[in-house]
């Protein structure tokens, strides 16, 4: 299978914004996470995150996001 890539941008709420999400999206699935630009503030977090992987991979990863209450809208694909 050939790896795929998909532009989000994620809306982490203020309850989520310290919480290590994108880190453990890394460990726990067989993706890249690249932040691409992230704007955080007390109250809100908005990241454009590039994931590559799999694409079954990436399902589970932007599953994992949306569970972790994680707001995501795929850019592309």
């Amino acid at each position: 299978m050939a790896a795929i890539r998909r532009q989000l941008e994620c809306t982490f709420p203020k309850e989520k914004i310290r919480d290590p999400v994108l880190y453990l999206l890394g460990r726990q699935f067989n993706v890249i996470p690249n932040i691409r630009r992230a704007q955080i503030t007390d109250e809100i977090g908005i990241v454009s995150l590039e994931i590559e992987g799999e694409q079954v991979e990436v399902d589970k990863a932007i599953d994992y996001l949306r569970q972790s209450n994680v707001g995501v809208q795929i850019r592309n694909g």
